[in-house]
């Protein structure tokens, strides 16, 4: 049985037809600053938005002490026809004994509404099934952010429910919702 560690080592890279999924790296950071600083695109995530290059700064330091320490990190998601990171998206959690693993992802609004983090999604769970031999993929939003809650109704993911007062986020408690998707 295989280890979500191992099968990052060396770390994936996974393509979609617009879409890059490959490692992040130091000259990301303005690409990454550019979305992470509008206050829409952080509206419905547990970080706050970007007030300077040093927040961002401070996300890439974080996801290189991942990528070394737990071989598992985000990949960047590298729009194609720009070669700009767009986003991210990663296991944020997995369980290797149960097979499990969750879901997180953001995207740039400038390309909200274009199916690009469908696609992505969708490319990432057959990975998770296929390569990691996930059985259950699961992911969370926040009942406000439909758009989050199309991509995974969209990509196959079904409701589970609703987790009432579930995480403390930028000072209060919020619902969330959990999609899953299983491998039969």
């Amino acid at each position: 049985m295989k280890k979500i560690e191992d099968v990052f080592d060396p770390f994936p890279i996974l393509e979609t037809a617009r879409t890059l999924l490959r490692p992040i790296t130091q000259r990301d950071l303005m690409d990454i600053y550019r979305y992470c600083s509008v206050p829409e695109v952080s509206r419905h995530t547990l970080w706050n938005t970007h007030q300077s290059t040093d927040d961002t700064q401070r996300f890439l330091e974080f996801v290189q002490q991942r990528y070394t320490l737990q071989k598992v990190g985000p990949w960047g998601i590298e729009h194609k026809g720009t070669g700009v990171i767009i986003g991210t998206c990663s296991f944020i959690e997995w369980d290797n004994d149960h097979r499990k693993a969750e879901l997180g992802y953001v995207l740039s609004n400038q390309f909200w509404n274009q199916g690009i983090m469908t696609e992505v999604i969708e490319r990432v769970i057959t990975f998770g099934f296929d390569q990691l031999q996930l059985v259950r993929i699961e992911a969370k939003c926040h009942p406000d952010n439909t758009g989050s809650y199309r991509v995974m109704e969209k990509t196959g993911m079904k409701l589970e429910g609703r987790l009432r007062h579930y995480l403390k986020v930028k000072g209060r408690y919020e619902d969330i919702l959990v999609y899953s998707i299983i491998r039969l």
